[in-house]
Order: structure tokens, then C-alpha cells, then sequence
């Protein structure tokens, strides 16, 4: 009998181990049940924090869900998670289950910009294309003018650059990071501040959509350059032309007969939602395949998508498991990647404090200039402005990637951490200070809560 006892505590005690045979010199490898396992654990726990941090963010700081949520990644991680309890956080994120949680991160983060896609007015974006074309170029221009000042300076710093870097290359990639918008980030806030059928949400996420695309294209570049080689760069740029192109000239005749047919049938059938996710995971696999992001794949084909009911019955089908199950995986991802106690000195974190200020004035400033240049008025440019310099993480994909391939130290790394999470923790209080308080008193705007309850349903 203590047999069975002795053999059932085992079993129970092991559950999260590896089964799988020995490789490499390890003990056990994972099997795959282990996968399995670990999965909806991690799930369960990442809805959990999420809900949590969530709440908590939104009742004491008024900070929306989506933050809630990136800050949830940063605490599952071993910034907060792995810092105090390092076996429990190693025992459900194992290094080794990471690939399956990354692929479900992309799906997660696709599948969401589909529907944000789906939600572009065509009509705000063609009566707002001057003042979208004069704030991305703004919001490009002017973070890798400021790079191009602060970069020598950061080289001369000891562990912040990898040793052997040229300066152009170092430019680039501060460059690439301070232009980047975290597009799923904004599009996620502007969603929740009732601002999806807006033209200032519009003129935003269409700015935002292209400075993200221009910092990836750069970053192919600076990848090229360390041995990825030029057919990086020119996959990348030229492959995310052409199917951009393909797809806003054609794409949306070609895809008119699956809103004629649900309009026809009154509702979306199972085959057409069969056909439609066949065409998300089609245009996500091209643009990640030519080496920029699923995440462009899938809001171009939702702005191509026929409107009407068939975006009325898609959103109803697909955005709630998008939104609450798969999402917060691609937040938790990148902060099981996150460290925030690298910056551990006075003068590093001065220095941080240097980056994260030039950030804020080459992305907050430059993109209010422009929308004012560009006949805005200062509330709505104010408002631009303060959704424009959300980073989020976006951010620390971007950084991931640096910190990986030899670009940057673990200790810039972490300077970019930094500011990632205290511009995306800026975006919501200072929009509504700047535009949205005054806008809901005017009615042009839904009041807030009413918004952020409808989205959390």
C-alpha cells in the first residue's frame, strides 16, 4: 500500500517534468503531452494575471485593459515572477515550451489586427491621407535624426552596443526603435477609448501601421549586415510592396463575394468563416515568411474585407476569443523576455532617462508638429501626438531581436524596456488630458467606461 502512495505522490509531484527520453546529456526530454500540459497551465495562468493586473490597472491607475495586460507579461516573467519565486515561474514557463507559446502568441496578435483591420474606415483615411502621410513621415524622420545625434554618445558607453558595431548600424537600430508605434498596442487603445470609427483613430493607426512597417524594413537591413545577407533586405521590402500593393488594388474586388454571399444569407456560414480564416492565415504566413510580421499580414486583409454584415457577423464570431484568449499570450511572451533590474546604477539610469526623453520628443513632438502643419487643430494634434508615442511591445520584439542577433547589450536592452513600458503608460492619461475629457463632455466621444466595458465583454 505505501507502494501505490509512494507511487501516486511521485507521479503527481512530476507532472510538470519531462517525459520524453534522454538528449543532449539531460535527464528527459520534453514529450510531447509535456507540451500539452505546460500549454493550458500557462493559459490558465496568463488569462488569470491578465483579468488580475488588468482590473487593477483600470480601478487605481485608469489605465486600460491592454496595459493591465503588458504588465501581466512583464510579471509572469523574471522581472517579478521569476525574481521571487524563480523555481515556480521555471517550473510553468520552462525554456524548452517556449516555441508553442510563441506561435500561439502570434496567432493571438494576428487573429486581434484582423478584426482592427476590419475596423479602418477607408472613407476617414482617404479625407484624413494628407495629414496620415505628413505625421508618419514625421513620426520617421524625426527619431533617426535624433539617433543619428545621440548613437556616438552610446557607443562611447561601455556594454550598451555589441563590440564591433558600426555606427550606421547602431544609428538604424536606435532609430528603428524610436520611430516604432506599437501598432497592436494602439490599435487595442484606440478600441477601448471609443475611438475605432473616428478619423483621429483612423489618421492614427494608418500613421502608426506604416512607421511600424518602415522600422522593420530598416531592421532587415541592419540584419543583412550581420550575415543575414541582402536578400534579407530586399525579401522584406520589396515582397511587403508588392503584396501590399496586390492587395490594396485588387484585394477588395477580389474578396467582395464572400460579403455578397453572408449578405444574401442573412448570416456568415460555417464555410465562408472556414474560407475567411484560411485567408487570415494565408496573409499572415507572406508577410511573416518575407521577414516583417503576421501582424501587417493580417490587418491589411481585414481593411481589405467586405464590409457591412459580413464584418458585423465575423466580429461576433471571431473577436471575443481573440481578444480575451489568445491575445495575452503575445503579452506574456515577450515579458518572459523582459528583464527590469539591469539598470542598476545611477548613471545607467540617467542615461535611460536620456533615451526615454529624446523618445518622447521625437515621436510625441514630431507627430504633433506635423498633424498642426498639416491643418489639425492643437487638441486633435495633442491627441495624435499622445498615441503616436505608444511603444509598447511591439518595443520589445524589436529589442528581442537586437538583443539576439548581436546588436545591443542586455543593459540598452533593458534602457528600451524601460521605455517601451513608461510611453505606453503615458498614451491613455495623457490622450485623455489632452483630447479625450473634453471630447466625451462634447459628446463626440462615448464616456469611457461605457467604451472599455463593451470591449471587455
Amino acid at each position: 500500500m505505501q507502494g501505490i502512495v509512494d507511487s501516486l505522490i511521485s507521479t503527481v509531484t512530476g507532472i510538470l517534468s519531462p517525459h520524453g527520453p534522454a538528449v543532449a546529456g539531460a535527464a528527459k526530454s520534453y514529450a510531447p503531452g509535456d507540451f500539452s500540459v505546460h500549454f493550458f497551465l500557462q493559459l490558465a495562468v496568463i488569462l488569470l494575471a491578465c483579468r488580475v493586473v488588468g482590473w487593477a490597472g483600470k480601478k487605481f491607475l485608469g489605465q486600460p485593459q491592454v496595459v493591465g495586460e503588458m504588465i501581466a507579461g512583464v510579471v509572469l516573467g523574471p522581472s517579478l515572477l521569476g525574481l521571487f519565486f524563480p523555481d515556480l515561474q521555471l517550473a510553468i514557463f520552462p525554456k524548452e515550451t517556449r516555441n508553442v507559446l510563441y506561435a500561439g502568441a502570434q496567432l493571438g496578435v494576428g487573429l486581434y489586427m484582423f478584426m482592427v483591420g476590419l475596423t479602418l474606415r477607408l472613407d476617414h483615411f482617404q479625407s484624413k491621407a494628407k495629414s496620415a502621410g505628413a505625421v508618419s513621415a514625421a513620426g520617421i524622420a524625426a527619431p533617426f535624426l535624433l539617433a543619428a545625434l545621440i548613437t556616438p554618445w552610446l557607443l562611447g558607453i561601455d556594454g550598451l552596443f555589441t563590440p564591433g558595431i558600426s555606427q550606421a548600424n547602431a544609428m538604424l537600430f536606435m532609430g528603428a526603435c524610436i520611430a516604432l508605434t506599437a501598432f497592436p498596442m494602439l490599435a487595442r487603445i484606440i478600441n477601448e477609448r471609443g475611438l475605432a470609427n473616428s478619423s483621429l483613430g483612423t489618421l492614427s493607426l494608418t500613421a502608426g501601421a506604416f512607421d511600424d512597417a518602415t522600422s522593420w524594413c530598416v531592421l532587415a537591413i541592419v540584419l543583412a549586415t550581420f550575415g543575414g545577407g541582402s536578400g534579407v533586405a530586399i525579401l522584406a521590402i520589396g515582397g511587403a510592396v508588392i503584396y501590399a500593393a496586390f492587395m490594396l488594388i485588387w484585394g477588395r474586388k477580389l474578396l467582395a463575394p464572400l460579403g455578397r454571399i453572408v449578405e444574401a444569407q442573412g448570416e456568415m456560414s460555417v464555410t465562408i468563416l472556414a474560407i475567411t480564416m484560411m485567408l487570415f492565415c494565408m496573409s499572415a504566413f507572406v508577410m511573416d515568411a518575407i521577414g516583417i510580421h503576421a501582424i501587417f499580414g493580417g490587418f491589411l486583409l481585414g481593411a481589405c474585407m467586405p464590409r457591412g454584415k459580413f464584418v458585423e457577423e465575423l466580429k461576433l464570431k471571431v473577436e471575443p476569443l481573440a481578444v480575451v484568449l489568445l491575445l495575452p499570450m503575445f503579452f506574456t511572451y515577450s515579458g518572459l523576455n523582459t528583464r527590469m533590474d539591469m539598470v542598476n546604477s545611477p548613471e545607467l539610469l540617467l542615461i535611460a532617462f536620456g533615451v526615454l526623453a529624446v523618445s518622447i520628443l521625437a515621436k510625441f513632438g514630431a507627430c504633433w508638429a506635423a498633424a498642426r502643419l498639416s491643418g489639425e487643430d492643437n487638441r486633435t494634434a495633442l491627441g495624435i501626438g499622445a498615441l503616436m508615442n505608444s511603444r509598447g511591445l511591439m518595443e520589445l520584439i524589436i529589442i528581442n531581436i537586437g538583443l539576439q542577433k548581436g546588436i545591443i547589450g542586455p543593459t540598452l536592452f533593458s534602457m528600451l524596456v524601460l521605455m517601451a513600458i513608461v510611453t505606453t503608460m503615458m498614451a491613455g492619461p495623457v490622450f485623455e488630458l489632452v483630447y479625450g475629457r473634453k471630447a466625451r463632455a462634447s459628446g463626440e466621444l462615448d464616456q469611457l467606461d461605457g467604451a472599455l466595458a463593451g470591449t471587455a465583454a
